[in-house]
């Protein structure tokens, strides 16, 4: 039995460099000097795929890193420009952006999720939960999937955007989710098949998967 498979390709953006603070939707550069992880991606990547990206600039750095390195981009193969998405960027972490992890950890009181700034179902003051970014994230990714059936899609994104993904794609509680490792520049694939019987309509083919 076959079904039309839109296979995503998420790739988490290169390190930001920002003295070990929360930045969440703060529109940092990132740092693009490792060039042996955007060679390593560039020869995984397939060479004729539609691109996306958030609308945070450390994605853009990201995606143009990957293009000199190898990779066909989208000025070179038939179909759209790189696609800025902005429900597909980080979780806005409000008045918490900015701040120290141990300057969070002394206003909390110990109230965190055991790998991330807090449980799924908090939004910070000013900002987002997680479980809005599942929302967000699963509308958008819906509607690549439609938009580009049978196509191979590179999304450059964020951590708590592939762990929405993951949520998304395995039927996760988004609590559980947040215990998935998405390293900088690391490769998560995840395919969506449509068609009569294929069930839940979801794989994971790799999760955090090395550059190089």
């Amino acid at each position: 039995m076959s079904g039309i498979t839109t296979r995503l390709w998420l790739v988490r953006h290169a390190p930001v460099n920002h003295a070990g603070r929360i930045y969440g939707q703060t529109d940092l550069s990132c740092d693009c000097s490792d060039t042996g992880s955007f060679t390593g991606l560039a020869e995984k990547l397939p060479r004729a795929a539609v691109w996306v990206t958030s609308q945070l600039r450390r994605t853009h750095e990201t995606a143009a890193a990957i293009i000199r390195a190898g990779l066909p981009g989208p000025e070179r193969i038939p179909g759209p420009g790189i696609i800025q998405v902005p429900e597909l960027a980080e979780q806005n972490f409000g008045q918490w952006q900015g701040l120290t992890y141990e300057e969070l950890r002394e206003t909390r009181a110990g109230d965190f999720h055991r790998f991330w700034h807090a449980p799924a179902h908090e939004a910070p003051p000013g900002g987002e939960s997680f479980i809005a970014v599942v929302g967000r994230v699963s509308k958008a990714v819906h509607r690549l999937v439609e938009a580009y059936p049978g196509r191979d899609v590179i999304i450059v994104a964020h951590g708590g955007t592939i762990r929405a993904v993951l949520a998304l794609a395995l039927g996760l509680d988004p609590e559980a989710s947040l215990a998935f490792t998405i390293e900088n520049c690391s490769l998560t694939c995840v395919d969506r098949i449509e068609g009569r019987g294929m069930g839940h309509g979801w794989r994971v083919v790799t999760v955090n998967r090395p550059p190089r």
